[in-house]
């Protein structure tokens, strides 16, 4: 086997991009754990959890028992995960088992994974293969040798990569995310005339700002929200192909996406079009993924009216149509487990001594908390800090006087910015069962779902196939009819889904589901 032309990543400012990162006041609102990704502070924001994946097409696995070590991993579960973080000098880094132990090597080449804390043989530097392939090689920092796989064992007396210390990077974090360009200070989102994504929001609003990165051939392609792929001149084409497919690379934290020409993707131009140009990586090819917090609208089941804020900072539910003024950022405390609601203007939902519900404050306070009460019919009431749920009036003026049983306190619940939906279990992702329509939760790949929106809090999946999916025989995406059912955001990163009978959606141990139990206790929390 030929030994492989590598590269070492390149070399950027680093303590002036970290004086940088994340300055956004949209990010700086955020709550810690969302603003990250899900990180801490630290390096730990800088971390990424990864598949590592061989020439055979096997994972990196940490054994349960053991700490026994191998590359036999099949696809991408809890043993094979892995979260690459900095190490040291800014150049290197480290791998910890989902165990919480380091890879390490020591003086003779063997390599473990027994240690909790990290030492001068757990250090790597990243080299990028320059085959197109996007393969990286780790080379040890002490041992000055290439990390490789021969069966069950891993070995590090490589001075130089062949196939056998070539590795891809299946990244392992929730596929739909904003991207947040370093250099430009921006978020990308997809163009009015829906044919480019530009690099030029302030803020991810909207489900024009959420993308879906699909694992394909051991690459990545950028899903936009209007089902289309992003092609590396910078153009948005139906079918995914070669040109649509880049490598990533790991620089400090941030992401690069490379073309098989080895062209970078960048924002280029007074538009800051996205598409691939430099062949060197600097601030301008640097990208961060962000969670994409959920984006609600809420129809009053009163009237059928939007909630809104167009009028003025009242709440008032008097609109027929949702624009940016009905849309809603929904962001959960983690310590009373309730949700600031918050508008594009940046002001929250504030309950006022008169028991009006305005908009005109962007402090957070205990008044601007509610509790999300979900109910059979699919619909959701919202308690106010005195106890009392919010009602619409016959003006549609929002008061928090009413109890929750009461028709008035009833609103129905969109999740408005993923019209493209991933959902994942504890089992996997979820996708198809091989050679069937049937779908299960246990997937280490996951297959996008269609969310169409119905009437009074209704929403049906359809497959990229065009069918929709139907509860016969577990859940399969078979039926020309649509089926309804109706999502309740539970978490920030996780709802549970019912029908129209108030059965939810439940995942099982051998990675099939259905709808099975009216009991909330007893439901799928799914992650999206």
């Amino acid at each position: 086997m030929p030994v492989m032309s590598i590269r070492r990543q390149s070399d950027l400012d680093w303590e002036e991009l970290e004086d940088m990162r994340f300055i956004q006041p949209y990010l700086d609102k955020m709550n810690g754990s969302a603003q990250h990704g899900g990180h801490g502070s630290g390096d730990d924001e800088r971390a990424w959890t990864v598949g590592v994946i061989n020439s055979r097409a096997k994972y990196l696995t940490a054994e349960t028992f053991g700490y026994k070590i191998n590359a036999n991993g099949t696809s991408l579960k809890k043993k094979q995960l892995w979260t690459l973080a900095p190490a040291g000098q800014k150049d290197h880094v480290c791998l910890r088992s989902h165990l919480g132990k380091y890879l390490a090597v020591d003086s003779f080449g063997n390599v473990t994974c027994e240690s909790d804390e990290l030492e001068a043989g757990g250090m790597f530097e990243i080299a990028v293969a320059d085959d197109g392939s996007g393969r990286w090689a780790f080379r040890n920092v002490e041992r000055k040798y290439f990390l490789g796989a021969a069966g069950d064992k891993l070995l590090c007396n490589a001075k130089t990569p062949s196939d056998g210390e070539l590795w891809y990077i299946h990244l392992a974090a929730r596929p739909q995310v904003n991207l947040y360009s370093v250099g430009r200070k921006r978020f990308a989102h997809l163009s009015e005339e829906q044919d480019e994504i530009h690099v030029d929001a302030n803020i991810p609003w909207g489900e024009d700002t959420l993308f879906t990165l699909e694992f394909r051939d051991n690459h990545y392609a950028l899903h936009t929200c209007n089902n289309l792929y992003l092609q590396r001149e910078g153009h948005l084409q139906v079918a995914c192909s070669e040109d649509c497919l880049f490598a990533i690379e790991y620089h400090n934290g941030q992401l690069a996406l490379r073309d098989r020409a080895g062209r970078y993707l960048s924002p280029i131009g007074s538009k800051a079009v996205l598409k691939t140009r430099g062949q060197a990586v600097t601030k301008d090819e640097l990208f961060s993924l962000e969670n994409s917090l959920p984006q609600a609208c809420f129809s009053a089941a009163l009237n059928d009216r939007y909630v809104s804020v167009k009028q003025g900072v009242d709440l008032t539910a008097n609109q027929a149509e949702v624009s940016d003024h009905e849309r809603f950022l929904m962001e959960f405390d983690p310590t009373t487990h309730r949700w600031y609601i918050r508008t594009m203007q940046d002001k929250y939902w504030t309950l006022e001594t008169s028991g009006g519900i305005q908009a005109a404050s962007g402090k957070k306070t205990s008044n601007s908390l509610f509790d999300m009460l979900w109910h059979s019919d699919g619909s959701v009431s919202f308690r106010a800090n005195n106890g009392k749920c919010l009602a619409a009036k016959k003006s549609g003026h929002l008061f928090a006087n009413s109890e929750e049983n009461e028709e008035a306190a009833r609103f129905y619940f969109y999740l408005i910015n993923r019209p493209i939906l991933v959902l994942k279990s504890e089992q996997g992702f979820v996708g198809y069962k091989t050679g069937s329509t049937k779908l299960e939760c246990n997937k280490a790949t996951y297959e996008t779902i269609h969310v169409e929106r119905g009437d009074r809090g209704k929403v049906f999946f359809k497959a990229q196939s065009g069918l929709y999916w139907s509860p016969e025989d577990g859940i399969s995406a078979s039926s020309r009819e649509p089926y309804p059912f109706h999502m309740e955001l539970r978490e920030p990163t996780r709802m549970c889904i019912k029908d129209a009978h108030g059965s939810y959606l439940c995942a099982q141990k051998n990675g099939s589901f259905r709808l099975d139990t009216t009991d909330v206790e007893r439901a799928t929390y799914w992650e999206f």
